[in-house]
């Protein structure tokens, strides 16, 4: 460890080191607050099954041809939908549920200091009763997962008493995405997480997906595994990069309902042929809340880097190298 009068970073070995650590004490955290249990995860799933996450619906999921076998399969996006069939197909109960390490490869993505083609998170789904199908027990399940946040704080802020601060406030805010907007209509959805998580520290933007009263959504979300009235993002303010920082996507997953009208908004009704959303449809799946909570996210955010290649190794443009170097910032 560094002394306090020297830069107050962790070179590269103490970097790895904090990495184990933190998300080894996060993930058991998360667990244990969740009533979690870990289980395997695909890599990959076979693209008719409608397993796979369609994010915002412009992402081409990596895909590639099994040799010798007639057979098609998709690197996951994420494990939204598969995490429900899962909870049902191990016989899980109410208020029982799972999480998993996510490994997705994302090509599209625009490559900046928080953004990278590799994504890990990690995925958690819960089983709930209909009648959990509210805001009031969204928030509640936010606010167990900010406490999470917050021990995690804690805990790498005493194993490294010199080096980190306290950033998180001591209670999260909740605001709807239509009262965001309200309060900032001249600016973009990305410009009014800025201006709130400035102010706040710690959000819970609710309701992303649905239009607006200005016509265009907060953000876009795939229609067929969030509840957009009853989803949300926690966003942290990172004072390392000046900016709003999203930690979580998360939410109440759709029911039978809130799917076909979900889909109709969106022109997507061809996926009610796939065997997920028939069996939303038919009732065959339970009702659940869950998301996900990115790993080199957290890191990075905890660990005070500048970069995102500070804590995860992918792959990077020649400028962005370059950049990184004139900023004495270290990818792995």
């Amino acid at each position: 460890m560094r002394n306090n009068s020297e830069v107050t970073k962790l070179d590269l070995k103490e970097t790895q080191m904090a990495i184990k650590s933190l998300k080894d004490y996060f993930q058991r955290d998360l667990a244990n607050s969740l009533n979690l249990a870990r289980i395997s995860a695909p890599l990959m799933v076979r693209p008719e099954t409608g397993l796979n996450d369609n994010l915002s619906g412009f992402e081409k999921a990596v895909s590639f041809d099994i040799r010798n076998y007639d057979i098609n399969v998709e690197i996951v996006q994420s494990l939204a939908k598969w995490k429900r069939n899962a909870l049902k197909e191990y016989g899980f109960k109410c208020y029982e549920g799972i999480y998993a390490d996510m490994n997705a490869l994302r090509p599209d993505e625009e490559l900046d200091k928080i953004h990278s083609i590799y994504v890990d998170q990690w995925d958690w789904e819960k089983i709930i009763k209909k009648e959990d199908r509210n805001e009031y027990f969204l928030r509640s399940v936010v606010k167990e997962i900010f406490e999470v946040f917050k021990r995690a704080e804690e805990y790498i802020n005493q194993l490294y008493p010199l080096v980190f601060e306290k950033k998180l406030p001591d209670e999260i805010y909740f605001i709807k995405s239509q009262e965001l907007e309200d309060m900032y209509p001249n600016l973009t959805g990305k410009e009014r997480e800025r201006e709130i998580c400035r102010e706040k520290k710690a959000v819970f933007i609710i309701g992303i997906g649905n239009k607006l009263k200005s016509g265009e959504p907060h953000d876009l979300r795939s229609p067929d595994y969030d509840d957009w009235s009853l989803n949300g993002d926690i966003l942290f303010w990172n004072p390392v990069i000046e900016d709003s920082f999203e930690l979580s996507s998360m939410g109440i997953r759709v029911d039978e309902n809130s799917l076909k009208n979900q889909l109709e908004e969106s022109n997507k009704t061809e996926r009610m042929s796939m065997d997920y959303h028939k069996n939303i449809i038919n009732k065959k799946l339970p009702y659940t809340i869950g998301g996900g909570i990115g790993q080199s996210r957290l890191c990075m955010f905890f660990l005070e880097k500048r970069h995102i290649g500070e804590v995860q190794a992918s792959v990077w443009t020649p400028e962005i190298i370059d950049e990184c170097k004139k900023q004495n910032i270290i990818l792995l």
